[in-house]
């Protein structure tokens, strides 16, 4: 009988295993996207299987997308917004972050102000909420960029784990990086902020969480699950923050950023739930203006934002 009780047991596990709907999740390694990465953690729960794949860039995974390989994915607005805009058949469901972006200069550059800024070069990795960000604040001073010479500031484009080594060897005088790299510049001195880019129209800039359209109409069910999990989890990271530290900086970056470049990106990039229709129109709006994107036909936020599940989320777990 023992035999037949464990036997019977493996039977139900495989076929519980089987039962698992998979979600393909492209991610980016920023300390404010620990909550999305820790779904994989409680996507049993929901009876999903969440396959995580890392990317360099936001606008990286919009083609990983369009080729059919991942089903959902957490970026800055700005890279959904272009997708979208290219036809990426994608769907934003929540915001997962805030903030988390400063504004950084070497000490000895002389930079005071904004203003400080021309004749300068600064750092910027291209298509994420940094980018935006920047343009918003030169422009708001009155000062052009170009990343050709000739204009107020040379604005450099290079990946967001080049921008630190940039910085720290005098190849650029600023940068307008995320968390937690600009954290750990600012601790280990070879940077100063010099603002968080808030103060613009966009103000905080939201990251985005977005789903397929094929996922939010053909298994809504598993889009349902996927929203109540990742609901879950950020609640989990906003009422435990320890947990959070601890998955963000040994799990995601293996002990290579400190508790105190950890406390300081989270304290710039607050885990969240939401996001508005406002918010992605106006962030549209300005990418549109600055450029940013190479966007011919712009979407309308009212086209592709779609809360519902968000909301069904919230309200079953809860959550405010």
């Amino acid at each position: 009988m023992r035999v037949k009780a464990l036997l019977s047991l493996a039977v139900s596990s495989v076929l519980s295993l089987c039962a698992q709907d998979v979600v393909r999740l492209g991610n980016l390694k920023f300390a404010h996207y620990g909550a999305v990465s820790y779904m994989k953690d409680l996507a049993p729960k929901y009876k999903l299987k969440i396959e995580e794949r890392m990317f360099a860039k936001g606008i990286d995974i919009n083609p990983a997308i369009v080729a059919g390989e991942i089903d959902a994915s957490a970026a800055a607005l700005d890279a959904a917004i272009a997708g979208r805009a290219a036809g990426v058949p994608i769907v934003v469901v929540a915001g997962f972050a805030r903030g988390g972006a400063r504004l950084v200069v070497r000490p000895d550059a002389g930079i005071r102000s904004l203003k400080d800024l021309k004749g300068k070069k600064v750092g910027v990795a291209r298509g994420g909420a940094q980018e935006l960000l920047l343009l918003a604040e030169l422009a708001k001073a009155g000062l052009s960029w170009s990343d050709k010479p000739g204009k107020d500031v040379l604005v450099l484009y290079l990946p967001f784990a080049d921008l630190n080594q940039a910085l720290m060897a005098r190849n650029i005088d600023a940068m307008c990086q995320s968390e937690p790299y600009s954290s750990q510049a600012i601790n280990r001195k070879f940077g100063v902020e010099l603002l968080k880019p808030y103060d613009t129209p966009i103000g905080e800039p939201i990251r985005a969480l977005v789903i397929t359209e094929k996922l939010y109409k053909e298994r809504r069910d598993v889009a349902q699950r996927f929203l109540l999990c990742f609901v879950e989890a950020t609640k989990k990271f906003i009422d435990e923050p320890k947990t959070a530290e601890t998955f963000v900086r040994e799990t995601m970056f293996k002990n290579q950023i400190t508790a105190a470049d950890y406390q300081d990106a989270i304290g710039n990039s607050p885990f969240s739930y939401d996001i508005s229709l406002q918010h992605v129109q106006i962030t549209t709006d300005l990418m549109a203006k600055y450029g940013v994107g190479k966007m011919a036909n712009p979407p309308k936020a009212g086209d592709w934002v779609r809360l519902d599940l968000l909301q069904e989320a919230k309200k079953q777990l809860k959550v405010q």
